[in-house]
């Protein structure tokens, strides 16, 4: 564990002092939001966070690359080169688009590009965690896995959209995963406790807690697609690599259904950006649009709508992802009884906090866009 809390520590330093570097880099090369109609934000503010964030995560790879306690990972570099490379390509394209201002099919082929990159180094689902069960052919599975990383990277994206939302949300769900594959590798492993799943996710968290301070309201910097898309792909990678770590002749039978979890929490961890990315869709095809054309109508924006100001809504945010997450989570120690009534009391509290009296003044959500 301290190995891991190490890892944060180095991607959480990395992060918060590259920031201002690539907040300058941003102003300097001309990557700043401007304010639109749909924007919560009031000033132009330079985005690139994403680079710091990625640049963290590297760092914090190689500082414990020669750790003996994480030999065992580093043994196969190439899940790591996977990682790590197509974070760099998507990190590359939010640069890019975050100054050019790129079209959405271009975004999205880079996006399949990255995500093609870790399949072919071997970052690929291939089986269910239980039973060893291993499903239809390898073009399926990579189809499969290229799926479940671009709908990870563009759910990240669909959400960020409020000062400190995006970085707090995957740095309270990646907590939880992080304790989620950490307690179960433990559960199965009584002699190795090192896990790639692991280590991926305390790096991103890492990250997400060194940029934080930067963005939270009033932020001076925005992660940007930089950021959104590397967020999006390391949260999938973990789970993706988790599915083939864990070996399933040694899942106990208390720790059964928690095995099959990989494939489930990361939907627990992403709640909120998929329900937003889903609603976000069906809503634009429904008018006739593009589903990437931008509009008032997030979630975020609903919250604002009924009454809740701009730090609230996010803390809001944050207690639903914490909900759904931690429960999910804790199935590792704790049975689904128990965690489904925990489950229920923190929907009740998390919904009288969005729904009871904090709220201000009502107003009415526009579709309106620039």
């Amino acid at each position: 564990m301290r190995t891991y809390l190490l890892v944060m520590a180095v991607a959480a330093a990395v992060t918060y002092l590259m920031t201002p570097v690539a907040r300058y880099l941003a102003l300097r090369w001309g990557a700043i939001t401007a304010v639109r109609a749909r924007d919560v934000h009031t000033v132009p503010t330079p985005r690139l966070g994403g680079l710091a964030m990625y640049v963290g995560m590297v760092v914090a790879f190689l500082v414990v690359s020669h750790l003996h306690f994480l030999s065992g990972v580093f043994s196969d570099v190439r899940p790591i080169i996977g990682i790590l490379g197509g974070g760099g390509l998507v990190c590359a394209l939010g640069v890019a688009d975050d100054i050019w201002d790129l079209d959405w099919l271009t975004k999205l082929m880079g996006q399949v590009l990255a995500a093609g990159f870790m399949a072919w180094q071997g970052v690929l689902l291939y089986q269910l965690p239980i039973g060893g069960v291993t499903v239809g052919s390898t073009r399926m599975w990579v189809f499969i896995t290229i799926l479940v990383v671009v709908v990870g990277m563009n759910a990240v994206n669909f959400v960020d959209g409020l000062d400190g939302l995006a970085a707090g949300l995957l740095a309270i769900g990646g907590t939880a995963f992080f304790l989620y594959t950490y307690l179960l590798t433990v559960e199965t492993d009584r002699t190795d406790y090192a896990n790639l799943a692991t280590l991926v996710i305390a790096v991103m968290v890492g990250a997400c807690l060194g940029f934080l301070p930067h963005n939270l309201s009033p932020a001076t910097i925005f992660m940007g697609d930089s950021g959104a898309l590397v967020l999006g792909l390391m949260v999938s990678a973990a789970a993706v690599v988790v599915t083939g770590q864990i070996d399933p002749e040694s899942v106990t039978e208390r720790v059964q259904f928690p095995a099959f979890l990989p494939i489930l929490l990361p939907v627990a961890v992403l709640v909120l950006p998929l329900l937003d990315m889903t609603m976000a869709v069906i809503r634009r095809l429904g008018r006739g649009q593009s589903p990437f054309h931008p509009d008032r109508m997030h979630i975020h924006h609903r919250l604002l709508a009924i009454g809740h100001s701009e730090r609230r809504a996010v803390a809001i945010m944050y207690v639903w992802t914490a909900v759904f997450a931690f429960s999910a989570a804790a199935l590792v120690r704790w049975s689904t009884t128990t965690m489904l009534v925990a489950l229920a009391v923190g929907v009740v509290g998390a919904t009288l906090l969005t729904l009871g009296p904090l709220r201000g003044r009502v107003t009415t959500p526009t579709e309106e866009t620039p």
